[in-house]
């Protein structure tokens, strides 16, 4: 039985490490990727760029994100009441690794609270994305 406790700890204390890392690097290609234009608090940039901080857009189209990230946005998109048509370069080059890492940063922070995206989601996702 202590066996069990010590080896269900530590595959908690691992679950938790590995999270923390992986918001981390989340965090470090949002910075090198998108902050320039969606800020470092994802508030975007007034009119012309979005913000993603508290963003109805990503709670509702939550299955374009990635597409988004590797692809770019072309179209008009409304988020929060206010429309934006400024176009967005897609990041070519991010792994489905890196994509999956932007995309949980962004929906769980600033106040954005979304289910993790899984790496086979991801990929399943930029499978079928429908480029503008």
């Amino acid at each position: 039985m202590k066996v069990r406790f010590v080896c269900f700890s530590f595959f908690l204390l691992l679950q938790v490490a590995c999270q923390q890392q992986t918001y981390q690097i989340g965090q470090r290609l949002y910075q090198t990727h998108c902050a320039n234009c969606h800020m470092d608090n994802g508030t975007g940039l007034g009119a012309l760029i979005p913000p993603l901080a508290g963003s109805d857009y990503l709670q509702t189209h939550r299955d374009q994100l990635p597409c988004i990230i590797q692809h770019g946005l072309m179209d008009t998109i409304v988020v929060n009441g206010q429309l934006y048509a400024e176009k967005m370069q897609g990041v070519k080059g991010l792994s489905e690794i890196q994509i999956t890492n932007i995309s949980n940063y962004v929906i769980q922070t600033w106040g954005n609270k979304s289910k993790p995206f899984t790496l086979e989601e991801v990929g399943n996702t930029l499978k079928n994305c429908k480029i503008q």
